[in-house]
């Protein structure tokens, strides 16, 4: 499908390949290694509060140069240069069961202030998930068939009412933008105030490793009710669906599961592109204890409870490129040196950056060129 304006009205506008397949692929790997229990009955959510909340506000850097494209261009489209704020930036994925029926994204009292909405698709219909068709009531075409790259913009009004048919396998991932005329809804001005409290007394050389958030962010169950007994770590169950066991130390705690979570998914974006940097270095393998292997059994049988709820809900469509990437220690241990190099690079760009977005009071692609951050002139 061509670039095209939907309506008459300029109510709508698509956008293929708006964004590049790396740059999707960067985003997934951040959602599925950070992302919380979401707003909805199998969604999950990433948000740019939370990664800074829990030592990973170098993981905001992707994103930037994406929301100015895209604020660019719908800026353009609908004839508001200037005019318009970001209100909310969220990686979304909708799991096997999640749906939404006819809506707008101005639905509710408390979300009047979005005015704008942009939905950028970061894998395929068909391919890495089924169902999730994207349908709106009125106007042609109908109906969006997701592919990475596609980027959706619209009204958040009622001229775009629109539905998503129910997820049957795989997981349909998305980040979601959302604009306002509102300046007092200017999502940068909350982010750069949560990372003043987050920046400030942390250097570049400290760990970038994440934190958890609480425990029941992670929690899954029917319902999706906290205090249910019956669910499941989403940390763990991303790591049991990709073949990973997991072993709990009392030492440990849970503060391993999202670092843990972390590399795995990191190896699993970079791929073999990593077995290029292996090092003939020796790996230190420790063998597994008979009382450790029952432990991992214990936890694989909860995982795996219910005719494998886990698998259900983040069952893999796995392309030919990921069912070639099969584990290897020198592959793991290639991605945490270059997870490592990696979020060192973030880490000095947003220390780098930050002095002029505070200035600024917009988080936005700093030219390091500028002016020095000591001047009071806005942008």
């Amino acid at each position: 499908m061509s670039e095209v304006d939907f309506e008459p009205q300029h109510s709508r506008f698509f956008i293929p390949n708006f964004l590049s397949l790396d740059e999707c692929r960067e985003l997934e790997f951040i959602h599925k290694s950070s992302s919380t229990v979401g707003y909805r009955p199998n969604v999950f959510s990433s948000t740019l509060s939370h990664l800074i909340a829990t030592n990973s506000s170098h993981l905001v850097i992707p994103f930037i140069p994406i929301r100015e494209r895209l604020k660019d261009r719908l800026e353009e489209f609908f004839k508001c240069e200037y005019e318009l704020v970001i209100e909310f930036t969220g990686l979304i994925s909708w799991s096997k069961g999640a749906s939404i029926g006819w809506h707008s994204d101005d639905n509710r009292p408390y979300l009047k202030q979005r005015h704008f909405s942009a939905v950028c698709y970061l894998n395929t219909y068909g391919k890495d998930f089924s169902g999730g068709i994207f349908h709106f009531q009125d106007g042609e075409p109908k109906s969006i068939m997701p592919k990475a790259g596609d980027v959706v913009m619209y009204t958040a009004d009622h001229h775009n009412i629109h539905s998503v048919d129910e997820i049957t396998e795989g997981e349909r991932l998305t980040v979601a933008l959302w604009f306002s005329r509102d300046g007092s809804h200017d999502e940068d001005k909350k982010l750069i105030s949560l990372l003043s409290q987050h920046l400030l007394h942390k250097n570049v050389a400290d760990s970038y490793l994440p934190l958890p958030a609480s425990g029941n962010m992670y929690w899954f169950s029917h319902g999706q009710a906290s205090d249910c007994q019956f669910g499941f770590n989403i940390c763990w169950a991303r790591l049991h669906v990709l073949g990973y066991d997991i072993y709990i130390s009392q030492d440990s705690g849970g503060d391993s599961d999202v670092s843990d979570l972390l590399v795995v998914h990191f190896y699993c974006w970079k791929g073999s592109a990593l077995l290029d940097k292996v090092s003939n270095t020796d790996s230190k393998v420790v063998k597994v204890t008979n009382v450790q292997r029952e432990k991992i059994s214990d936890l694989n049988s909860v995982l795996s409870n219910n005719e494998d709820f886990a698998s259900k809900v983040f069952c893999n469509m796995l392309s030919e490129e990921n069912r070639s990437i099969c584990f290897d220690w020198s592959g793991i241990l290639a991605a945490v040196a270059a997870w490592e190099d990696y979020a060192l690079n973030l880490s000095q760009k947003i220390h780098l950056q930050f002095p002029y977005w505070k200035i600024h009071e917009s988080i936005y692609n700093v030219q390091l060129d500028e002016q020095c951050p000591c001047s009071t002139n806005k942008r």
